[in-house]
């Protein structure tokens, strides 16, 4: 994915990435590539809580190379990954390869899934770069089923000129889409990162 500097109508800054030449490295992140056992175990923990109990359509929007994917479609789920930068998408169809996955080229702002509707819709990190964070949300609400829900890991990250959406500009946005909201705190545990963190990271469940 490759965007241009902005700050966008609800005042959120976002910068430039082009995820196509970073998708080769990518995965040398622990919490993108989820190598690492314990990162990987406390991933599939949070996302065991997060995702519906039985066997759903998950959307994961801003899939990258699909490791978040694939521990969805190992807990049963059925996934759908969009992403915009075709090398990470090719990723992630290798690394998901034989399952019940399918990855497509496309913005999260507005993925091309058609009349396709879904359980859940995920969204790690990828909410703070967009340039209109609530039309985003409120295209995704529509992709969802009856009962469905946004699960949504952000954060703020860095403290000079900090960049991310704080989780009460989050909720704030959320409250008018959702019939109950769950907040989750992240940076306390190390797990998920690979080491300790100093960043705001969290995550809310936003119940349709």
């Amino acid at each position: 994915m490759s965007e241009s500097t902005a700050t966008d109508s609800d005042g959120v800054a976002w910068a430039p990435v082009d995820w196509d030449a970073q998708a080769a490295v990518f995965d040398d992140e622990p919490d993108h590539g989820l190598r690492d056992p314990q990162v990987r175990a406390a991933w599939a923990e949070r996302l065991r809580d997060w995702l519906p109990g039985r066997s759903s359509d998950i959307l994961d929007l801003g899939c990258g190379t699909g490791s978040l994917s694939l521990l969805a479609a190992e807990q049963g789920h059925r996934v759908t990954g969009v992403d915009l930068s075709p090398a990470m998408v090719e990723r992630a169809r290798a690394k998901l390869a034989g399952r019940d996955a399918v990855f497509l080229v496309g913005d999260a702002t507005d993925p091309p899934v058609g009349e396709q509707r879904f359980d859940a819709v995920l969204v790690r990190h990828v909410l703070w770069a967009l340039p209109g964070p609530a039309r985003a949300l409120r295209h995704w609400q529509g992709l969802l089923r009856p009962e469905g829900r946004l699960v949504l890991v952000e954060g703020v990250w860095g403290t000079v000129t900090p960049i991310g959406i704080p989780p009460e500009r989050l909720t704030m946005l959320l409250r008018p889409l959702a019939s109950h909201l769950h907040l989750e705190h992240l940076s306390g545990d190390a797990r998920l990162w690979g080491g300790e963190v100093a960043d705001e990271r969290y995550a809310v469940v936003a119940s349709i």
